[in-house]
């Protein structure tokens, strides 16, 4: 854990080269463990997405408890539950907006078997929040490679620095492995806290590590440092 003196909050303006595109979708249900799936059903339809390093697709999202509805534990066998409300989030350069609104809408794919329908896409700006959580960071690609917690904190701060991203307030999550026909990604989530608004914006901009197409390393305001785990 990192754990800094907090500085006086900036007032910055978000500027729109970056920004998020939120769909409609129809889909009941949906592996926990859907992220390769996901992407792999999205590149279908648009294959440019592979060449274009600033695109970022989220993994979709849903709460931990619902009317006593537990969120299951990650694997490609169990399942989420998905609400009309749930949304499909693509991170995108504004020079592809266009053809993500115009592609998508109306779209049938099929992620680890359940259909999904994309709707309408709206644009939505970055935050200002100044916590911001990935549910998923590469760690190591292999079970011999994963880092502690400690080594892992300390090259994330290695990296943020490179661009000009200083650490103060940091928790990582479990460990988890994102399935893919290659073998298993292992990932952790990732909540960095009391960052500068311009560093809040150039960190959901830039995003950290690889495999973002996978949603790793795409960061989202977040309240506050607790209970990281129960946010993946």
């Amino acid at each position: 854990m990192y754990w800094n003196q907090t500085e006086p909050p900036e007032v910055i303006d978000i500027p729109d080269e970056i920004v998020d595109l939120v769909f409609e979708l129809d889909c009941r249900q949906l592996p926990v463990d859907h992220a390769y799936d996901l992407s792999a059903a999205l590149l279908q339809v648009c294959p440019w997405m592979a060449d274009e390093p600033r695109l970022a697709i989220h993994t979709i999202h849903v709460a931990g408890s619902q009317n006593g509805w537990e969120r299951p534990a990650h694997s490609t066998w169990n399942y989420l539950q998905v609400s009309r409300r749930t949304k499909l989030r693509v991170r995108a350069p504004q020079t592809r907006v266009r053809a993500l609104l115009d592609e998508l809408p109306g779209t049938h794919i099929e992620v680890g078997g359940c259909p999904l329908i994309l709707g309408t896409g709206r644009v939505k700006a970055l935050s200002k929040e100044t916590t911001l959580f990935a549910r998923y960071v590469v760690a190591a690609t292999g079970p011999n490679q994963a880092p502690g917690e400690h080594d892992f904190l300390e090259a994330t701060a290695l990296a943020l620095a490179k661009i000009d991203i200083r650490i103060r307030k940091a928790m990582c999550g479990q460990m988890v492995a994102l399935t893919t026909p290659q073998g298993h990604l292992l990932a952790r989530s990732l909540l960095v806290a009391d960052l500068g608004m311009a560093e809040s914006i150039r960190l959901q901009q830039h995003g950290l590590g690889p495999q973002r197409l996978m949603g790793c390393g795409v960061f989202i305001p977040h309240k506050g440092i607790h209970a990281v785990n129960q946010s993946v």
